[in-house]
């Protein structure tokens, strides 16, 4: 059949039957379309043909979408079934994607289960400071351990509550990425907290909440200092454009307050009672349960021992340093150069199950599709069609603007490889001029009744719409534009009229109540193959700019619109907004570590110095792990620059209040005392967590969490806990009289001031 049609749209085919070359809908069915797998244009060649079901979308009409996602459901399940020896089919319907992703999500329930439950099960041992086998159940600390696993899921669950209760929408990536984040931010101040209880000696006449509240004062500004910054500099990231990073810089901001205010005040307090049960000798769990009394002598962990008498000298030694340092900045350097090499856009196939029938879908467009999806040039409300001037803008036909809409596609669909405009669009407004001529015979009406008469029915009483003079041979304009307009959006083509505007422009002109005017139209083209990311974004950034010109012409607005371009439209602005939102929270960050670091403006360059290395290091990763730059992986940048925080800030603030002689001991004190909580805290916790996620069976999980989560914290560990001692060692704050005065007048009289005097 078309090989014997010359023009799809053609009335007459070239065999002696002389069929019309339309489809049986009453449009014209266009090769390139219709088929695939063929060369050039030679269509007897092709390998594939594509069958589309039109349905119709109600975007208010509850009942109605019900029935459409149901037949859709349908259609998916019959094609799941179907199989025959001599075809190859692949499919998809519109609701496809979002059924995949959601089947992908419910397959790795129990991934992210298993490794919620290994960094829980470590949490809770790793507490414990054992002193010997016989205090084993004495000295362990599981139910303070659950309590704080507890105390980090109800800060998440208050701000999902509350923000839920506001209206704002929750997101897959808040559900997935918030635990992840308030766990490392929880985990590392109950370590700190108390590992700093345990390495405490009780002064003499001191109580036991006295001495809590002691280490409190102690500790409590440096995990306000990260906390706060971290809020701070989430809340901030909420002014972003992109809903997926300003939903999650929301419920991670509240989150990680709400968790602050938990471990201060609940926390501490079942700290207190669990240090109580301890020195009763009473069993973790079965507290009920008491040991004979007997006095065991306290002992330095195991870590601890390995930071301050191995680690922080070690890397801390004057031949040591200068290697640590080139060794990062040359890292840093190789990050800066491939930045602008990380790739922007999300892979389709990457959200979707290895098993799926979508993947065969796009593995199929593809290898066979010879044209992209639609695109709509939107006229919107307020053009005068039934003006001269309004028509010459647009059409495309003899007296029509050299400039006009339809003649600026054309001439873009001349350069294709450019533009990703693919042919000429369809035009209802030139259709309609050629069917509303009087030598056509395709605008008839009843002369008794004025209404329309199909070109194939045979009645005397039908006379043509315009008379066969000069000025009916012309254009219509006024009111006789709009007097036969709704005559040929009605018409259906037929042997005799193959111009009938229903199968074709039906939905593509809107008119004003009482036919008194046309509304918002559009005229429909196509783009060329895409089929990667940059290929997608390159085709709605020309469509944009095609749209700008047209409307600037017009001095009318006009907007290009496809179905692919809602989810490449971020990425248009990605790197802009990535850009600023991580400097904002750098920037909230130093300042927020200034003021509470009493106006150290150096501590915070510092802090923030090493937390922009950290970042920057990351795009380094993505570009080596083929990450690509996209509204996930910003959730995760921004995360990274929170969970840096916790990294840095604790080891320069034990920095700035030691009272060592020199920066060299000042950096190996804070290191041992505050790295190896950092070490034992957030590092571990997450290491053994985040392993797990690489069994995960989603291939989004794998590149987007498992690898970016496993950068997250093996750079913030090295940067934390390797980088900044050494920077602090060169060129750290100097030691504040202040404080040193302040420690020497605070522990005078005690043992502890032959440590200071030390």
């Amino acid at each position: 059949m078309f090989l014997s049609c010359s023009a799809p749209a053609s009335l007459n085919d070239t065999t002696l039957l002389h069929d019309p070359c339309l489809g049986t809908f009453g449009g014209p069915v266009f090769p390139w379309l219709a088929l695939g797998g063929y060369d050039e244009a030679n269509y007897n060649n092709a390998t594939a043909l594509v069958i589309t079901f039109p349905l119709n979308n109600y975007l208010n009409d509850s009942v109605k979408m019900g029935q459409a996602l149901a037949w859709e459901k349908q259609f998916i399940r019959f094609m799941k079934n179907f199989s025959n020896p001599n075809l190859t089919v692949a499919f998809s319907a519109e609701r496809s994607i979002e059924d995949e992703i959601d089947r992908e999500s419910n397959s790795d329930i129990s991934t992210i289960v298993i490794s919620y439950a290994i960094m829980f099960i470590y949490i809770s041992l790793a507490l414990g400071h054992i002193h010997s086998f016989r205090r084993l159940l004495v000295d362990s600390k599981i139910s303070l351990g659950i309590a704080g696993i507890l105390i980090v899921l109800s800060s998440v669950s208050s701000s999902l509550g509350i923000f839920s209760y506001a209206g704002i929408p929750l997101t897959l990536i808040v559900i997935e990425v918030i635990p992840f984040l308030v766990l490392a931010v929880g985990v590392d101040n109950i370590f700190i907290i108390v590992q700093t209880y345990q390495r405490d000696e009780r002064m003499p006449q001191e109580e036991l909440h006295q001495q809590i509240g002691r280490i409190l004062g102690d500790i409590a500004p440096s995990m306000f200092l990260s906390s706060f910054s971290e809020t701070v500099a989430f809340f901030l990231g909420a002014l972003s454009n992109m809903p997926a990073v300003r939903t999650f810089s929301l419920f991670a901001g509240l989150a990680v307050l709400i968790d602050f205010l938990l471990q201060i005040s609940c926390f501490v307090s079942l700290l207190s009672l669990d240090a109580k049960r301890q020195e009763g000798n009473r069993l973790d769990i079965c507290c009920c349960v008491k040991l004979p009394e007997h006095q065991e002598v306290k002992t330095e962990g195991l870590l601890f021992r390995f930071f301050k008498k191995v680690y922080s000298p070690f890397i801390l030694k004057e031949w040591v340093r200068p290697i640590i340092v080139a060794v990062f900045v040359g890292i840093l350097s190789f990050s800066i150069a491939v930045v602008n090499k990380v790739e922007i856009g999300l892979d389709q196939k990457l959200s979707m199950p290895d098993d799926s029938y979508v993947l065969d879908y796009f593995k199929n467009l593809s290898e066979y599709l010879h044209t992209g999806a639609p695109v709509y040039f939107v006229v919107e409300d307020g053009l005068n069609y039934s003006s001269p001037e309004g028509q010459n803008s647009v059409c495309g036909g003899v007296g029509c603007n050299n400039n006009s809409l339809v003649q600026q596609i054309y001439t873009a669909s001349l350069i294709s490889n450019y533009t990703t405009i693919a042919y000429t669009p369809s035009s209802w407004l030139d259709d309609y001029f050629d069917w509303v001529k009087p030598q056509s015979s395709c605008c008839r009406y009843y002369n008794n009744s004025g209404a329309f008469c199909n070109a194939s029915v045979v009645n005397p009483s039908c006379v043509s719409c315009r008379p066969m003079t000069q000025s009916g041979k012309q254009r219509p304009e006024g009111e006789e534009f709009m007097r036969f307009l709704p005559m040929f959006l009605s018409d259906n083509p037929n042997p005799k009229c193959g111009k009938g505007g229903h199968a074709a422009y039906a939905t593509a002109v809107e008119r004003y109540p009482n036919n008194s005017g046309v509304g918002a139209t559009y005229f429909m083209t196509y783009h060329t193959i895409v089929k990667e990311s940059p290929d997608f974004i390159d085709a709605l950034k020309m469509a944009r700019i095609l749209a700008e010109n047209i409307s600037q012409s017009m001095d009318h607005k006009v907007f290009a619109y496809s179905v692919f371009y809602v989810f490449y439209e971020q990425y248009l602005t990605i790197a802009y907004d990535t850009a600023l939102n991580l400097c904002v929270s750098l920037g909230a960050i130093f300042v927020v570590t200034t003021v509470l670091l009493g106006f150290e403006l150096w501590a915070a360059v510092m802090v923030s110095i090493t937390i922009a290395m950290i970042l920057v290091n990351m795009f380094g990763v993505m570009w080596l792990w083929d990450i690509s730059l996209n509204a996930v992986s910003l959730v995760n940048l921004v995360m990274s620059c929170g969970i840096s925080v916790e990294f840095c800030s604790h080891i320069v603030r034990a920095f700035s209040i030691s009272v060592k002689k020199n920066r060299v001991e000042r950096a190996e004190e804070a290191l041992a005392h505050m790295g190896s909580s950092v070490f034992s805290g957030i590092t571990l916790t997450k290491f053994g967590g985040i392993l797990i996620l690489a069994l995960s069976k989603s291939q989004i999980f794998q590149v987007f969490y498992f690898r970016m989560y496993l950068a997250m914290v093996l750079l913030g560990a090295t940067h934390g806990l390797i980088f900044l001692p050494v920077l602090l060692s060169y060129i750290g704050p100097s030691a504040n009289k202040a404080k040193v005065f302040a420690a020497n007048q605070r522990y005078a009289g005690t043992e502890r001031e032959p440590l200071l005097r030390h």
